[in-house]
């Protein structure tokens, strides 16, 4: 059970000899790995100029995600962790479509408010995660406080890998080969959200 799905053993062995600071490591260390969500979160950057705007947005992802962390890690809402992953995958496949004008082109009609989409999304992780944290041999002592420290990990892992993703995405943005690589970085979202997609449900269907 530990070692499968991104659980490892090591993480376990971590946290049971770590305290607090240990479920705020491994959390970290899960967004950091955690190629799906950083993947959605690239998407969401793309779209966005502005300091200001991704402050905004990743704060409402942040919100969501902290919600569903916290809240079904703590009721023990479980549900099949590759079934969730294939909906996070959509996520992805979401953001490279919509980023790529799909659509207008599609469907002939303006996308939804992207600010509830990030959070409807955030929402959805949040449930990605908290069926990792569920994975791990807990215990009962100190409960909420290892949830949320696992939840602030979580959150400094998400800074440590948004600092050079928006710093690359803002220095090309100024230079004349930023629309190919637009085109190509969002197809690759499409692509490997497909890839994931399928990947998560062949996981469904062998468990």
């Amino acid at each position: 059970m530990l070692s499968a799905h991104g659980v490892s053993a090591a993480d376990q062995d971590t946290l049971a000899g770590g305290g607090l600071l240990a479920y705020l490591l491994v959390g970290a260390k899960h967004m950091l790995t955690g190629y799906d969500h950083l993947l959605f979160l690239a998407g969401v950057i793309f779209y966005l100029r502005g300091f200001g705007d991704i402050v905004r947005f990743i704060t409402v992802f942040t919100v969501g995600h902290s919600i569903t962390l916290t809240g079904a890690t703590y009721l023990g809402i479980r549900a099949d962790e590759h079934l969730i992953d294939a909906v996070i995958a959509l996520s992805v496949i979401y953001k490279g479509f919509e980023n790529l004008g799909g659509f207008q082109r599609v469907f002939g009609r303006s996308s939804p408010n992207l600010l509830a989409m990030v959070f409807l999304f955030g929402l959805i992780h949040g449930f990605g995660l908290s069926t990792r944290l569920q994975s791990f041999a807990i215990g009962t002592e100190d409960f909420l406080p290892k949830i949320l420290s696992f939840n602030f990990g979580v959150e400094l892992g998400q800074v440590l890998a948004l600092v050079p993703i928006v710093a690359l995405i803002t220095w090309w943005r100024g230079r004349p080969s930023f629309p190919a690589f637009y085109r190509a970085a969002n197809w690759y979202l499409v692509v490997a959200g497909v890839g994931l997609f399928i990947w998560q449900l062949w996981g469904y269907s062998l468990s």
